[in-house]
């Protein structure tokens, strides 16, 4: 084995996993569009905000407006338990994070244990709006109304999407406060809004803040495949009020609170919730489909960094890179290619890969989109007829055998070929050709840039890379300040292609 000599500094950004590509930003589609479903009769109201600024008093009438829209959820599972006592623990959104090691009161093997969350009505009827993780794998699930938890209704949960943290269930009554829907994609920064649910379960509880930033995404809260946009606001939220009511200053509902970043275990001013119109699109297909239907594209992106922008040749902001093309898919059909930088989906920018995996979600299957890329100097659209997102997205592999290595560009890397065994252990695709990275010195440009063990070049400076001689070859004749590699990486039960850049003008020392 060789290996690869010189610097390789760059910036390096995780993927956005296989492309399930969904809903917009801010979802403005839903928030002029009234409920086309049946079963379902919701209050919406879409009208701007007034934001002209005045010295409020009192927030009691909004308070009395959306507040007994707010309900208590309790959830009974059947868990392993563990001697730790902590009224903190008692939402399941710890349990989410920490484990049921951090639930019961006892040294039992198993019990009943109930956690608690909050909900939204959102109909007359009965359906209720609360976050996925209050009701995940609960054995039971009881509603109160407001704080008369003296009667608790029997609540079936209708349906539940993890990828949003949104979850539907549904109470035999009739004649229920339903909230009013705001529209979410119309909030702004620094717009007040009041949190409603039961923290510590303490009993109703209003919180007041701001919004403090839109759009947020990228933690994980909802796994590897999951769809993040929050809401990020200052209102304390706490645990028990998971699944409650954010509300505007007219009362309308604009997201359910769902997470907090702490340090603590309480609040400390960095809350998030999901947005009202991506929570009412995920609420209105559970009620009418039993599921969740997104649109599907077919590719793996990640977001266009400075770096790879030049690399690439493009000079404006924005887009999303598409690291690679699956095989028989809307993509591949309509024309897109791996090095792609997608500009514009059906007319609207593309700020980075999550907008558009939020905007590609929000289609339905079936429905023809319009993708505009940057490819070589040239901007083009192509036209593309998106399909229902699969639940999952794997390829498997197997071929051939050597071992070699990469120098001089690649300075601190050692790379073979791509053997047998190297793919039956690393599961590696049979369409996936390059070098295979063995080791990478923590001390070397190419660990900054974020090459790791395991990782396939597949392309340097856009050039296949066929073996680890090929790499080793086309490593040696770099000559631009600027590397430019394509890798094939797993992560878990996740694989994707993707860029990653390499600044060529200085070593590390």
């Amino acid at each position: 084995m060789k290996n690869v000599s010189r610097s390789f500094v760059g910036i390096f950004s995780a993927v956005t996993g296989a492309l399930v590509v969904a809903a917009a930003v801010h979802f403005n589609l839903l928030a002029a569009e009234p409920t086309k479903n049946p079963k379902l009769s919701l209050n919406v109201d879409t009208s701007p905000m007034v934001r002209d600024v005045k010295a409020g008093t009192s927030f009691a009438p909004i308070v009395k407006k959306a507040a007994p829209s707010v309900v208590n959820i309790y959830s009974t599972t059947i868990v392993h338990v563990h001697p730790m006592q902590s009224p903190f623990m008692m939402d399941p959104f710890f349990r989410q994070f920490f484990g049921d090691q951090f639930q019961g009161q006892n040294r039992d093997m198993t019990r009943k244990e109930q956690s608690l969350g909050s909900g939204v009505i959102v109909s007359p009827d009965g359906y209720i709006l609360t976050a996925n993780h209050v009701v995940r794998d609960a054995d039971e699930v009881k509603v109160a109304l407001g704080d008369d938890n003296q009667k608790k209704y029997d609540a079936r949960v209708v349906g539940t999407d993890p990828r949003t943290d949104v979850a539907v269930l549904k109470i035999e009554a009739k004649n229920l406060p339903a909230i009013t829907f705001g529209d979410s994609s119309q909030v702004e920064i620094g717009d007040v809004v009041l949190a409603i649910g039961n923290p510590f379960g303490v009993g109703q509880t209003v919180t007041e803040g701001i919004i403090s930033a839109l759009g947020r995404h990228g933690y994980g809260i909802n796994g590897p495949r999951g769809y993040e946009d929050f809401i990020q606001t200052d209102a304390a939220i706490n645990p028990g009020n998971s699944g409650g009511a954010l509300v505007d200053a007219e009362g309308r509902l604009i997201g359910i609170n769902t997470w907090i970043a702490t340090s603590s275990g309480g609040s400390e001013g960095v809350g998030f919730a999901v947005p009202a119109n991506l929570a009412r699109r995920v609420m209105e297909s559970l009620i009418a489909n039993g599921k969740v239907t997104r649109g599907y594209l077919g590719v793996s992106i990640k977001d266009l960094t400075p770096g790879l922008a030049k690399a690439f040749g493009y000079d404006k902001e924005g887009g999303a890179l598409v690291g690679d093309v699956f095989p028989d898919t809307p993509a591949a059909k309509a024309g897109i290619e791996d090095g792609d930088i997608i500009i514009e989906f059906n007319g609207k920018k593309i700020s980075d890969a999550n907008s558009l995996t939020l905007m590609v979600s929000e289609c339905a299957p079936g429905s023809e989109a319009s993708v505009k890329v940057f490819r070589k100097g040239v901007s083009k659209t192509l036209n593309v007829k998106l399909e229902e997102l699969p639940n999952e997205n794997g390829k498997n592999g197997n071929s051939e055998n050597n071992a070699n290595s990469t120098t001089d560009a690649l300075d601190g890397v050692t790379v073979q070929d791509v053997d047998t065994q190297a793919r039956q252990e690393l599961n590696i695709p049979n369409n996936i050709k390059g070098a295979l990275v063995v080791s990478v010195d923590d001390n070397s440009n190419a660990a900054d840039a974020g090459l790791q063990k395991g990782d396939v070049i597949m392309e340097i400076d856009q050039k296949a890379v066929k073996d680890s001689d090929d790499a080793v070859k086309l490593a040696q004749d770099v000559k631009g300040d600027q590397i430019l590699l394509k890798i094939w990486r797993r992560e878990g039960d996740m694989a994707s292609t993707t860029y990653i850049t390499v600044d060529n003008t200085k070593r590390k020392k």
